[in-house]
């Protein structure tokens, strides 16, 4: 037997280690579930994408509609432009910030294309790898628009307008893709732009595009499965 000096320094020590592994089981237990918490919170916690620039420039297409089938061989190209200035007084001056002018192009696609080439057409309506079909920005169809082309030597590339509206005619059956960039003043094509795609389809009873060959389908066709 211990004498009772030694008894209560041994209980006092036994007290002390209880609370150690106390406190050793709250740390590694209690607050290793509280770090999982933490953890499980920041991975619950939704994950917002920036979001745009406020007051950017932009392009909605009001009409045609993206994928509009159609039988009439004129169309009205329509948009609203939103934090940018239409200004046909300053049209061809100095470029001012968010001011300018419209450029509207408008491209006829082949009837019978490979679908992997309409797809890099319409995710990249800018760039290179944008198919490029007849164009219709001339006079005989894009009317005063085209004239002004025709007198700034941009006939056959785009339509310049002042004004959120442009009216195409005389085109026959196929299917067409509309670019919408917004310009500066001084013409310089800036990055914001809208972008739609339509179908004129020929009359009933007037037929169509022949069948397409082996490894082609019909544009109208690689388009909706796009969509």
């Amino acid at each position: 037997m211990f004498p009772p000096s030694m008894r209560g320094r041994i209980a006092i020590l036994a007290a002390a280690l209880v609370v150690v592994a106390t406190l050793v089981v709250v740390l590694t237990s209690g607050g290793g579930g509280g770090n999982g918490a933490l953890q499980r919170l920041q991975q619950r916690r939704p994950q917002h994408k920036l979001p745009p620039i406020p007051g950017a420039p932009g392009v909605d297409v009001i009409s045609p509609r993206n994928g509009a089938r159609q039988t009439s061989s004129a169309v009205v190209v329509r948009v609203v432009v939103h934090n940018f200035r239409l200004s046909p007084r300053q049209f061809g001056r100095e470029p001012e910030l968010s001011e300018g002018h419209i450029r509207f192009q408008l491209h006829r696609v082949p009837d019978c294309i490979a679908p992997k080439r309409l797809r890099q057409a319409l995710k990249s309506p800018l760039n290179s790898g944008r198919l490029l079909g007849a164009s219709f920005d001339f006079p005989q169809y894009s009317g005063p628009n085209g004239v002004l082309a025709e007198r700034l030597g941009t006939a056959g590339s785009y339509s310049p307008a002042t004004r959120p509206v442009i009216f195409y005619h005389d085109l026959p059956p196929g299917f067409y893709h509309i670019v919408i960039n917004l310009a500066n003043n001084s013409g310089t094509m800036t990055p914001f732009h809208g972008v739609t795609n339509f179908q004129i389809v020929p009359p009933p009873g007037h037929g169509g595009p022949g069948p397409c060959k082996k490894g082609k389908i019909p544009s109208a066709r690689a388009a909706a499965a796009l969509e």
